[in-house]
C-alpha cells in the first residue's frame, strides 16, 4: 500500500523494455527500477564479472555547467581540483557541508566548453538546487538534462562490444570522457562505472535510449542486469553507496575517501567544511570505514552492531550481503580507528548472537579498470 500523499513513481525511458524482459520492478529513489531479471541476482552478478552487463542508471541526475569560470565556481562546493581537470577527463568528487559531512558523491567531466556532472538519484533535486543557488550569482548556468537516459555497460567484454558499436571508444581509458556516436546515436560517453570492472557509462537522448539498449543487448556477451547485482558488484569492489556508507554524518576522512580531496584543495581549502575535514586528516579520525569478512556463510546486513572481542560496541555495518565472486559474505562499516587494521578480529551481532568476523582490506575483488 502506498503512503498517503506519496509522490507517484517516475519511470525511466527504458521502463517498457525492462517489463518486456521480465524484470522484477521495485521503487528506488522515486523511480520504478528493475531489481533483477529472470536470470536472477547471483547469475547477473557473475555474468557482469565474466562478460558484460547492461544497467539502466537513468534515475541518476545529469546536468551541464556553462560559464567562463565554471570550474572555479564549482570548486566552492566540492573537494576536487576541477580547475586542473583536463578536457576529456573525469573526476570523482564530493559535495560537503559546513560540518564536513558528505552531501553526495558525484562524477565531473570536463567536456571542453562545459562541465558534465552525474549525481545520485535520491538527492539530485537538492544537488541541483544547491548548484543553481551557488553558480548563478557567479555568472554560470546550470542545465539539467532531464531529457537524457544513462546506460552503463560493465564487464571485461564491454570494450569489445563498444568497439563494434563505436570504434573510436578503443582510444578511451579509465576516467576519460567525450562525445561519441554509439551505433549511429550521438552520445556522451565516459569510461567508468561502479562495479569494479572496465566499462562505459553512456548518456543518450531519452528518445534513442531503448533503440540503443536493444542493440547492446543483441550482442552475444551482453545481458540486462538489475539493481540487486549492481549493489553486490559495488560492495565487492569496496565502493560506497550514498545514503548507506556515506552521508551527512560521515566525513571524507572517516569514509576513507581522502583521495577524493585533490592535493591543491588539501593545501588551499576553500570547500565547505574544509577546516573540519583537513584538521581531521592531520589528527586522524576517531572511526574509519573498513571492509569486513564475516566468518561462516551468514551475511551481516546494514545496521548490524559491531563489537570488539570483549563484547564492547565499536561500530556498525553500513552495507552487507553475499559476495558471489568471493563466494561468501562481505560487508563494509565503521569501526574505531584502533580496530581498522586488516586482520583485526571483531564480532557481529546477527539475530541476537555474536558471530566472528575480521577486518578485511578493500576491495574484496581486484578492480579491473582499463588504465591504458
Amino acid at each position: 500500500m502506498s503512503e498517503p500523499n506519496a509522490e507517484p513513481l517516475k519511470f525511466t525511458p527504458l521502463d517498457a523494455l525492462h517489463r518486456e524482459l521480465g524484470a522484477k520492478m521495485v521503487p528506488f529513489a522515486g523511480y520504478a527500477m528493475p531489481v533483477q531479471y529472470p536470470m536472477g541476482v547471483l547469475k547477473e552478478h557473475l555474468h557482469t564479472r565474466q562478460a558484460a552487463g547492461l544497467f539502466d542508471v537513468s534515475h541518476m541526475g545529469q546536468c551541464r555547467i556553462h560559464g567562463e569560470n565554471r570550474a572555479e565556481a564549482l570548486e566552492g562546493l566540492v573537494t576536487g581540483d576541477i580547475q586542473g581537470l583536463k578536457t576529456g577527463r573525469q573526476r570523482y568528487t564530493l559535495f560537503t557541508n559546513d560540518e564536513g559531512g558528505i552531501l553526495d558523491d558525484l562524477m565531473v567531466s570536463n567536456a571542453g566548453d562545459h562541465l558534465y556532472l552525474v549525481v545520485n538519484a535520491a538527492v539530485k533535486d537538492a544537488d541541483f538546487a544547491r548548484l543553481k543557488a551557488h553558480l548563478e550569482p557567479r555568472g554560470c548556468e546550470l542545465e539539467i538534462l532531464d531529457d537524457r537516459a544513462l546506460i552503463a555497460l560493465q564487464g571485461p567484454a564491454a570494450a569489445k562490444v563498444m568497439e563494434h558499436l563505436a570504434p573510436p571508444s578503443t582510444a578511451m581509458t579509465f576516467m576519460t570522457a567525450g562525445p561519441l556516436e554509439v551505433n549511429g546515436v550521438p552520445c556522451f560517453v565516459t569510461r567508468s562505472g561502479y562495479t569494479g570492472e572496465d566499462g562505459f557509462e553512456i548518456s543518450v537522448p531519452a528518445d534513442q535510449a531503448e533503440h540503443l539498449a536493444r542493440h547492446l543487448l543483441e550482442q552475444a556477451d551482453v545481458e540486462p542486469i538489475g539493481l540487486g547485482a549492481r549493489d553486490s558488484l559495488r560492495l565487492e569492489a569496496g565502493l560506497c553507496l550514498y545514503g548507506s556508507d556515506i552521508d551527512t554524518t560521515t566525513t571524507p576522512v572517516e569514509a576513507a575517501l581522502t583521495w577524493a580531496i585533490s592535493k591543491r584543495r588539501r593545501e588551499e581549502g576553500g570547500f565547505p567544511g574544509a577546516d573540519v575535514i583537513l584538521k581531521q586528516r592531520e589528527e586522524g579520525p576517531a572511526r574509519k570505514r573498513v571492509g569486513i569478512r564475516p566468518a561462516g556463510r551468514a551475511p551481516a546486513r546494514a545496521h548490524t552492531e559491531i563489537q570488539d572481542t570483549a563484547g564492547r560496541t565499536v561500530g556498525e555495518i553500513t552495507s552487507g550481503g553475499f559476495g558471489p565472486s568471493v563466494n561468501g559474505p562481505v560487508a563494509m562499516g565503521y569501526v574505531e580507528t584502533a580496530l581498522a587494521e586488516p586482520g583485526t578480529p571483531l564480532q557481529l551481532i546477527v539475530r541476537g548472537k555474536a558471530m566472528p568476523a575480521d577486518v578485511a582490506a578493500l576491495p574484496f575483488v581486484k578492480q579491473n579498470y582499463h588504465r591504458g
